[in-house]
């Protein structure tokens, strides 16, 4: 009879146990690996999104007749109109520099007036306020000689110089009869060469007879 309450007790505790037993778990950290994140607008680098500088930085502007005006001047006007690409050169081909803007006069001008695209080079043909502008247009400056002496009467001696070979050995008289130094080669004319003009060139020196530019020969 013990043994059976014994029993009996124990059948009653098992089931009292097994009725308050720990439900299924559900781990946390499983399920939150199992949740998809929410998806939202894609991110885009502001270096990506930011639109690309066009390519096309060129502009244009109107061009001013500068024709007669001084140098100095007609480039200032240039530059108010937003050209900066300026040069000059001596109208009468003696080679001259435009040192001091203001002694120098305006004649032509390229490109001509009118709209052109503000990179264009300005190029202005000048000569120096007490002279004339060419009649026919700027007198070029002597090729660079080869085998034959050019013809260099009524040029400067000093764009002379610059044709010849680098080489060349030469010697400039002052042929007026004073004697002079031929120290600014821009303000001196040649007269007469020695090999004459049409004669050969191969490498012997130059003698170059000169008088200042409003002299006779």
């Amino acid at each position: 009879m013990r043994i059976t309450r014994v029993s009996a007790a124990a059948t009653l505790l098992l089931a009292a146990l097994t009725a308050c037993g720990p439900t299924a778990e559900t781990g946390t950290d499983d399920a939150a690996s199992t949740v998809a994140p929410t998806s939202g607008a894609p991110v885009t680098g502001t270096a990506e999104a930011a639109e690309e500088p066009s390519a096309d930085t060129e502009s244009t502007a109107t061009l001013p007749d500068m024709t007669g005006k001084g140098l100095q001047s007609a480039q200032d006007e240039a530059q108010a109109a937003g050209f900066y690409l300026l040069t000059s050169h001596d109208a009468l081909g003696r080679g001259r520099n435009q040192l001091l803007d203001r002694n120098w006069k305006v004649c032509a001008q390229t490109p001509a007036p009118g709209e052109h695209e503000t990179d264009t080079e300005v190029d202005f043909s000048t000569v120096k306020l007490e002279e004339s502008c060419p009649a026919s247009g700027d007198q070029a400056e002597p090729e660079e000689a080869g085998s034959t002496m050019p013809d260099f009467a009524g040029k400067s001696v000093k764009v002379a110089r610059q044709a010849l070979d680098g080489s060349t050995s030469i010697t400039v008289d002052d042929v007026s009869g004073q004697d002079r130094m031929v120290l600014m080669e821009s303000n001196w004319q040649v007269c007469s060469t020695d090999p004459t003009a049409g004669a050969q060139l191969d490498g012997q020196p130059v003698t170059i007879g000169a008088v200042k530019f409003g002299e006779s020969c």
